[in-house]
């Protein structure tokens, strides 16, 4: 599958500290301690309905991580799925009275052009779960031969009890583990499991229902073997960060660890397990269930600036949980006036302290709303009292576009 194409990136070459983020599992801010070449896997959106912010929020913030290792000389290989065959997708194009395939197709054409809208660097690897399935089937098979597979009604699901390591990604009681799994796709109440959280791996076929053939049987995959696989294949394991918004913590990233532990018996699946937190609209999280959807393909076609609808997410903390309010947007298309305002000036103040800032700020949890505040005391320095020095807006805003991916 074709990502989008690459927005102009400038290129940084700095030396600081390096990148620490939140790791759910230790609840701990960590170093990532990558090698020569960061390696890290977002989960992708299912397709069968446009982006909302908080889909924007999430991919906005890994690309913070993307951006600031490759400014530090890191070389990134970055994987990104897209579930395009599922139930929710299934469900949408009967409701639509639409193939599904090309309802996926065509919220994923969407979802490229948003996020090229928003300056977000593609992925190396965009895969999706239908041209997976081979290696999605190896994945299923390497676990039958290790005998931690087992049949329902013709269904494939795995045997939790197998892995000890269960449970230390979310770290969260068995009782609210039952709940979420209910409540985020799982089936826990269904008859002839060895324990209501065994995830499925491969659903027979259904009457009127998409399938594909193998030596597994007629089918399709279950969601958290799909995205165990496609990291193990682009990524190997132990890779440095497996990321989403925080409502994959579990159970999706949960079973994703422990099905790639169980497959390859390699621990830890990821290093680190970072994830940004949920956004709101109208008092409740946003959501295609909840219908309280502010989409950034509407906020283009009202024509405004993707730059200041990327400042808007940008000015929250990425693991805060927030709520959209259109005051946001406003406040975001003021800052960008005066941040261009000040790019345009001949000269400005020195900007060597306040590329630092922005480079410290980051580089500790991803602290962009401080990095947006060392960016602003510069412009409202330089707006008022101007400065001597010639370079300076260009070096300020040269590390803007290449670190926060803005451009003025």
């Amino acid at each position: 599958m074709r990502a989008w194409p690459c927005p102009p990136v400038p290129t940084l070459d700095f030396s600081s500290p390096g990148l620490r983020l939140y790791d759910t599992a230790t609840d701990e801010i960590r170093p990532t301690a990558v090698g020569d070449t960061a390696r890290i896997y977002v989960c992708g959106i299912t397709p069968y309905d446009a982006t909302h912010m908080g889909h924007a929020a999430t991919y906005v913030a890994f690309d913070l991580i993307n951006r600031f290792w490759r400014g530090s000389g890191h070389g990134v290989n970055y994987v990104q799925n897209v579930t395009d065959i599922d139930d929710p997708l299934l469900e949408r194009a009967v409701a639509n009275d639409q193939d599904w395939r090309q309802l996926a197709d065509g919220e994923t054409e969407a979802f490229r052009d948003d996020m090229f809208a928003l300056r977000v660097i593609p992925p190396d690897h965009y895969i999706g779960a239908v041209e997976s399935i081979p290696g999605i089937v190896d994945s299923i098979q390497q676990l039958q031969r290790r005998g931690l597979v087992y049949e329902v009604d013709d269904d494939l699901y795995f045997d939790l009890s197998s892995e000890p390591r269960f449970g230390t990604v979310a770290n969260l009681s068995r009782d609210v583990m039952l709940e979420l799994f209910a409540d985020r796709g799982g089936d826990p109440q269904r008859p002839g499991k060895k324990d209501p959280l065994d995830p499925l791996l491969w659903q027979s076929a259904r009457p009127g229902e998409p399938c594909w053939s193998s030596e597994i049987g007629n089918g399709r995959p279950g969601w958290h073997v799909e995205c165990t696989s496609i990291a193990g294949e682009f990524l190997g394991q132990p890779f440095d960060v497996q990321g989403g918004g925080s409502d994959l913590t579990f159970p999706h990233h949960e079973m994703c660890a422990a099905l790639g532990i169980a497959a390859d018996d390699v621990w830890p699946f990821a290093r680190l397990y970072v994830h940004s937190g949920m956004v709101g609209y109208l008092g409740q999280k946003m959501s295609k269930s909840e219908g309280n959807l502010v989409l950034v393909r509407n906020l283009r076609d009202e024509g405004r600036d993707p730059m200041a609808v990327r400042l808007a997410l940008l000015q929250h903390h990425y693991r805060d949980d927030w709520e959209w309010h259109d005051s946001d947007l406003t406040e975001a298309e003021s800052r960008l006036r005066e941040w261009r305002s000040a790019a345009a000036l001949g000269a400005g103040p020195s900007a060597t302290q306040v590329c630092e800032d922005i480079r410290l700020a980051l580089s500790d949890d991803l602290g962009a709303p401080a990095a947006l505040a060392a960016v602003d005391e510069w412009v409202a320095t330089a707006l008022r009292r101007g400065g001597s020095d010639p370079d300076s807006p260009g070096l300020l805003f040269t590390t803007v576009d290449a670190l926060l991916g803005v451009t003025v």
